[in-house]
């Protein structure tokens, strides 16, 4: 039986993903439960991975890209125990699930509750998980404190927003102008930071800053970012923007200058986050928190923001929105 599956010919622009049908069905090893993926989606980490320029893979095209994916166990391999064929499960796959079916190990699968939209618990897997992670795990905000969220009318941004709602947190957000109205209908008070400056707004509107500052787009930007905090304040930095798409800044000087502030005393403090990185340290956590991301998504608590929901033959124009920054909340991308 084929299947087809987007494939990076080669590091690059959007015009390297490519599908392709293959001859014969993945068989699962020892371990391993094949899944039946039934959507994935388009972040901006799929287009560090699809550049060539994110930290920690190391595969060489020509190979399928994915960071996570919701799916339907179609065959279990041996000495599985955990899952049966029929039932549906989550996970972050980091590379692969922009793909029919595919292969995975069945200790790092988690099980998707019944009755919830296939995409709206995808949008979870790596945005919500993020954005909980960040806010309870890494920044460990406390309810009635200020958080400033950069991109906030994007996947994780929309994410962390009503997350803080649920903890009783004063939310300020930059976004595009064109984002605003969704940014302050979830709660947020948004800065447009292409007229304004964000330093600026931020002291006018609260006075002596913020708790906690969320930093995707490095380079000078973390800079600012630090600025805006009160002390015992923290800065938590997550992505590389900026040295991605060439804006100035480069990956070990945003992680040199994080360490360096601190190491001085100045009564704030930085940290990194990678959802990758804290899951190889913490495992548990990961499904864990996932598991409890999927119980006030059943509740109706969380209503993550899907931007459009695009087949997988269209992987190549969802990554040119995202790298266009045109994508309010989550692009989903159907694989069946």
């Amino acid at each position: 039986m084929s299947y087809k599956r987007v494939v990076i010919t080669e590091f690059g622009s959007p015009k390297v993903l490519k599908a392709i049908e293959e001859t014969k069905l993945p068989e699962p090893k020892s371990g391993e439960v094949r899944v039946k993926v039934l959507v994935t989606s388009a972040a901006f980490t799929d287009v560090m991975i699809r550049m060539g320029k994110y930290p920690g893979v190391k595969q060489k095209p020509p190979f399928s890209p994915g960071y996570d994916l919701v799916g339907v166990v179609d065959k279990v391999g041996e000495a599985t125990n955990r899952f049966e064929v029929g039932q549906r499960v989550a996970d972050l796959t980091v590379t692969g699930a922009y793909s029919e079916y595919v292969c995975l190990p069945e200790r790092r699968l988690t099980p998707v509750p019944d009755g919830l939209d296939p995409a709206e618990a995808v949008s979870l897997v790596l945005s919500y998980v993020t954005a909980y992670q960040m806010l309870h795990r890494v920044a460990k905000v406390k309810s009635g404190q200020r958080i400033l969220i950069h991109g906030a009318g994007g996947a994780v941004g929309t994410a962390m927003i009503q997350l803080g709602n649920l903890l009783g947190l004063e939310i300020y957000g930059t976004a595009s102008k064109s984002k605003h109205e969704l940014v302050a209908s979830l709660g947020a008070t948004p800065i447009d930071y292409q007229t304004e400056d964000f330093v600026e707004r931020i002291h006018t509107l609260t006075g002596d800053g913020v708790d906690a500052s969320f930093d995707p787009i490095g380079g000078e930007h973390l800079k600012r970012s630090f600025s805006v905090l009160r002390r015992p304040g923290i800065l938590v930095s997550y992505g590389f923007y900026n040295a991605v798409i060439g804006k100035g800044g480069s990956i070990p000087l945003d992680l040199l200058r994080l360490n360096l502030w601190n190491i001085l005393p100045n009564g704030r403090s930085t940290a990194f986050y990678s959802i990758g990185a804290l899951r190889k340290k913490q495992p548990a956590w990961f499904s864990k928190d996932l598991t409890d991301l999927f119980d006030l998504l059943a509740q109706r608590k969380i209503e993550p923001i899907i931007a459009k929901r695009m087949p997988l033959s269209e992987a190549r124009q969802a990554h040119e929105l995202i790298e266009n920054a045109r994508v309010q909340g989550k692009i989903v991308l159907n694989v069946v």
